[in-house]
């Protein structure tokens, strides 16, 4: 069998190279820096499957409803139904990986989340995504040792090679030489989101810019729904970029507040009683944007965690605590903090079937570089069980199958090893902040998008113009979209939005949502 080439060594690379190495199928994990580094590190707050540990008779067909009703019912059904049914399983092996999940008497133990009526997060205090990368690395590194992984760290995608509707390879540059290299072999995409097109505003790593999905684009994939960007409610600005208030603080008591005339507002818990703040992240957002733009309050956002206990402190938030008092020096055990919405996750990306496959033939994606699970706006809880599940769901969908092949002498096109100088970076982010806030309109779309046009063309601004597109092409609201000018949400837009790049643009179509499997439920 060929060696699969996975781009990309987060937990949806490390997933996908665990089970092809189970499957005694080799692949080189190729990522720009060393997994501990990877943007799933930064995940806080907890990985979601139905255990029912909490005596609250939870099941996945709550845990299916709450998924697709928190993306506004625009998700793959069959892939969710997937997810959902996995989950227990995973976090099980996670568990016997060694992963650190909290306990309480010596069982594991669950939490609120948002979007969701049952405790159905597993964690690890607020540092989840850390200690589940740990734990995969350590198992890789088994398969490391046996001879079925190779990994490439500190390499970068310049070009994937597409003959005849195939992906048979890809090319990727050494970033300490400069040295190109064709590997050959089908490709699994796990490159993480696009945040970092938006500079200091998102809450990941800033060298999460897009580039790979960017360079796909470019090669006649399809990607899907990139007008849903998730604004986090609770981040606070730090050097370069957002630190992260994980939603932990709010699923264990935390609450929000704005100064009214004077005297604090629960803004949350008067507009929303039942979930009040658990409510799911766009609809928070969407509120604290309202609340900043009226006159009768301060204009500031506030959480307030003074009423958690000194146990839910020590036991399940003390990482939170310190840093927050590292960059705010401000104890929130003490005093309420402030926070701001800041972009979190990219619900669109590379369009993916049910079994992680792209347009492609042999190209397949997973993680938040993929569209799959999450609709117009993700639960969380859901980004790393559909990171790991993912990368799984690719390396068993591999067919080994191959297209014709390149020469080995062949250099990547031009295009794909195109960079975006500081001038043109800067003038691209200033466009995408100003047109693709919490709140947008179809005027303030098309300046962003003609602003977009004037750049030099390059892999990163392409994709840009492939956001702002589809955002102007989709007249309603809905999830982590919403338009001033269309405040409905429309039935004929629950449809999936799917861009190709087409005659040096991006060309946007509406596709129906796949129907359901026999057994898969109906919304």
């Amino acid at each position: 069998m060929a060696t699969v080439n996975v781009i990309g060594a987060g937990l949806a690379g490390l997933s996908a190279a665990l089970e092809l190495a189970r499957k005694g199928v080799a692949c080189r994990l190729v990522s720009a820096q060393r997994s501990e580094r990877a943007q799933s590190v930064l995940a806080e707050g907890g990985i979601n499957a139905v255990l029912d540990l909490m005596g609250e008779h939870d099941t996945v067909e709550e845990h299916f409803v709450d998924t697709m009703r928190g993306g506004v019912w625009l998700a793959d059904p069959n892939a969710v139904w997937g997810l959902v049914n996995d989950a227990p399983d995973i976090v099980r092996r996670l568990a016997a990986l060694g992963v650190p999940f909290q306990r309480e008497g010596g069982s594991m133990i669950q939490r609120n989340f948002g979007g969701q009526k049952k405790k159905r997060t597993a964690y690890a205090k607020s540092s989840t995504g850390k200690v589940l990368v740990s734990a995969l690395v350590d198992a890789v590194r088994l398969e490391e040792r046996r001879g079925l992984v190779q990994r490439m760290p500190h390499h970068e995608l310049v070009d994937l090679a597409i003959v005849d509707g195939a992906c048979v390879g890809a090319w990727v540059r050494d970033s300490f030489g400069g040295d190109v290299a064709f590997l050959d072999g089908p490709v699994i995409l796990a490159c993480g989101g696009m945040g970092g097109l938006f500079g200091e505003l998102t809450t990941g790593t800033t060298t999460n810019t897009g580039d790979v999905a960017a360079i796909a684009l470019t090669r006649g994939v399809e990607l899907a729904n990139l007008e849903f960007l998730q604004y986090h409610p609770t981040t606070i600005p730090i050097a370069n970029k957002r630190l992260l208030v994980t939603e932990a603080a709010r699923g264990e008591g935390g609450r929000l507040f704005t100064l009214r005339d004077g005297a604090p507002w629960y803004f949350m818990e008067e507009k929303y009683p039942e979930l009040g703040n658990l409510m799911p992240r766009d609809v928070v957002s969407r509120e604290e944007w309202a609340v900043m733009a009226d006159p009768a309050c301060d204009g500031h956002i506030y959480l307030d965690m003074r009423g958690l206990s000194r146990s839910i402190w020590r036991n399940r938030l003390s990482d939170l605590r310190d840093e927050i008092k590292h960059y705010l020096a401000i104890d929130p055990a003490r005093k309420a903090i402030p926070v701001e919405p800041g972009i979190h996750y990219c619900m669109g990306g590379i369009l993916v079937d049910e079994a992680h496959r792209a347009n492609v033939r042999d190209l397949y994606a997973a993680g938040e570089c993929a569209c799959a699970y999450h609709g117009a706006n993700r639960l969380g809880g859901n980004s790393l069980l559909g990171a790991i599940r993912g990368g799984m769901v690719a390396a068993r969908s591999i067919g080994m199958t191959r297209g014709d092949t390149v020469q080995r002498g062949c250099s990547p096109a031009q295009e794909g090893v195109a960079t975006t100088n500081w001038t043109t970076e800067h003038a691209m982010r200033e466009a995408l902040v100003g047109c693709m806030g919490i709140v947008r309109t179809g005027d303030g779309l098309s300046v962003g998008l003609a602003n977009l046009e004037d750049l030099c063309v390059t892999p990163r601004v392409n994709l840009a113009r492939a956001v702002v597109a589809c955002a102007l092409a989709r007249e309603e609201s809905r999830g982590a979209h919403q338009r001033a000018d269309y405040p409905e949400t429309l039935e004929e837009y629950r449809r999936t939005t799917v861009v190709r790049w087409e005659n040096d643009g991006p060309s946007i179509e509406f596709r129906p949502l796949a129907e359901p499997h026999e057994g898969v439920p109906r919304s």
